[in-house]
Formats: C-alpha cells, structure tokens, sequence
C-alpha cells in the first residue's frame, strides 16, 4: 500500500501538468469584460453598446465595463483595441461612423478593413434632420429654399471630421444644391449641445442622440435619412420624399474585436449578443430609441468593413469630402 508521502509525490508533478491545461480551458468568460468605445458618452454608440453590456454582464455573471477612449474621430480608441490579445476580454463597440472615418483617412497606424472584425451587430437605423426652433422652416423643402436664399449662411455640427454626422450632412447639401458650412465638435453630445444653443443651424444624427434635445422642445425634426417613412420614427416624412429627391444614409452599431479571434470564441460572444437582442429587455430599449434589432451570425457581417469603407469612400467622392 502507498504511504500518503508517496502519494503525494505521485500527484503534485500531476497537478503542476494539469493545472495550465485546466486555466486554458476556464469557460468564457473567466473573468470582467472590456468594451471600448471610441466616443464620448452620451452619443448612440455609447447609449447601444451600454445597453448591450448589461445584458451581456447578465448572461455572464461578470462585469462587462464600456470604457469611453474618444478622439480622431474614433480612431484613438479603436487602435487601443487593434494592439489588445483577440480573445474576447477586450470588445469594440462601434458605429457606421467607423467605415465613414475610415474611408477619408490616409495615414492610419493599422489596416481599418482588417485589423479588427465584427463580432455581432446590435442595431441599425435612419437618421433624423433636426433644426434649431429659430429657423423658420417647417418642412425640408422650407428649409432648403431657405438656404438657397442665403448661401453660406447656414453652418450643421457633427461627432468630428468624416463620421456619420459629416457625411450624412455633406450628401444632403449635395443633394439639396445648398451650401452648409461644417462645424465638427468633439461628441455628438457636444454637436446637439451647439444646436440646441443656437450655435449652429442643423444636425444629421441618430434618434438616440437626437431624441433628449427633442424631448426638451430644444430642436425640432423635420424628416428621416430612410428611403421611405419608417415606423421607428412615425410622424417624420422621408427626406427623399419632402424635398430632396434621391438622398438617404442608414446608422448601424456594433461590437467589434481584434483580429485573430478563435471562431469558437467569436460565435459563443455572437450568440449571446443575439439572444439578448431577442429579449424583452432590448426590444424595449430599442423601441425607445427608434432603432431595430440587427441579429446577424458571424458568416453574414464578415465582410462588412471592407465593403462598407469601399462604398464610403464613394460617398466621400460624390460629396466632396477631403481625405486627411
């Protein structure tokens, strides 16, 4: 019979073997979750991914942290996450905005179409047209004879240089036939901020960001980026349809990662993303935020970046829009 000393000695040079092995297959998560977003708070991305991540701190029994990393537009805090280890404990959560930076950057430390991939979609929507009250335009053909008749008059706010706000403003001036002078600011936030004060004229945002100041009687909405109505936003007229035939832009947001994630790991992070779109908790919240659920698996958003920076890049070109 073994003595417990022997025993011993036969075990422990097993468990040094084991233990690594047992660590390195710990079920995800293990441990707190990070998600960078590359914006001020108080913008759709924030507002999307915050909800997102308690959802997922949920479903995990861990913390799941939104760390607001902002500047370059987004391009500060994305690159945090291009240098982190791809397995799953530090997130992205980014917007259309991303593709649209992209597409007018030359000179970026890494590749904005590969160095990170998304993992799960949250929601899309269209944008709303919001003036400030003093403007005495009551639709978006009023609006553009308004500006017609005063060129260079006219000024829209942004999140920064190339996002969404910029682009879908820069196309509906191109559209429309009317001269908007741009003004970037650091945030969508601070964007509404500036035109709830009167700084500027008008804003292109999401109804997220759009939806406090409108609440407040601070701006007033006079029509959607959709082709057509949409039911998220009842009430709003298509700007195709009010005066600017042709136009249309549509948001997205999503949760990214770095590239040279294990598929298993991706699809285990998609899967729980998706059933928590699924729930009555995010349908409520989405309700609120005039956005629909976007449930995609892996295979159908893996060639989103490519294809979305391809098709802003266009954009950029029909409306003018420098690279930097």
């Amino acid at each position: 019979m073994l003595t417990m000393r022997l025993r011993a000695r036969l075990i422990l040079p097993m468990l040094i073997v084991v233990a690594p092995y047992a660590a390195a297959q710990a079920p995800y998560p293990a441990r707190n979750v990070q998600i960078i977003v590359p914006y001020t708070p108080g913008g759709s991305i924030d507002i999307m991914t915050r909800s997102i991540a308690q959802q997922l701190a949920i479903a995990w029994g861990k913390n799941v942290i939104v760390d607001n990393r902002p500047g370059a537009s987004g391009m500060i805090g994305t690159e945090i996450a291009t240098k982190a280890e791809p397995d799953g404990y530090l997130l992205l959560g980014h917007t259309s905005s991303y593709p649209a930076t992209a597409a007018v950057r030359e000179k970026l430390p890494f590749d904005p179409a590969q160095a990170i991939i998304p993992v799960a979609m949250i929601a899309r929507a269209p944008m709303v047209l919001v003036i400030h009250p003093s403007i005495p335009a009551k639709s978006v053909k009023e609006l553009v004879a308004l500006v017609k008749k005063n060129p260079g008059k006219f000024n829209y706010s942004s999140s920064g240089a190339g996002g969404n706000n910029h682009f879908s403003g820069a196309l509906f001036a191109t559209a429309a036939g009317i001269e908007l002078t741009h003004i970037p600011y650091k945030g969508i936030s601070l964007a509404m901020t500036a035109l709830a004060s009167g700084e500027v004229e008008i804003v292109i945002a999401s109804a997220a960001a759009v939806n406090p100041q409108l609440k407040a009687g601070r701006v007033r909405a006079l029509g959607v980026t959709s082709e057509k109505p949409s039911a998220l936003l009842p009430g709003l007229p298509a700007i195709a349809q009010a005066g600017v035939p042709g136009y249309s832009y549509e948001l997205w947001w999503g949760l990214f990662a770095p590239a040279g994630m294990p598929a298993e790991r991706l699809n285990f992070i998609n899967a729980a993303v998706n059933k928590s779109l699924a729930g009555p908790e995010m349908k409520k919240f989405l309700d609120n935020e005039s956005a629909e659920a976007w449930v995609a698996t892996p295979a159908q958003i893996a060639d989103l970046l490519p294809r979305e920076i391809a098709r802003y890049r266009k954009a950029a070109k029909e409306a003018g829009i420098p690279s930097q």
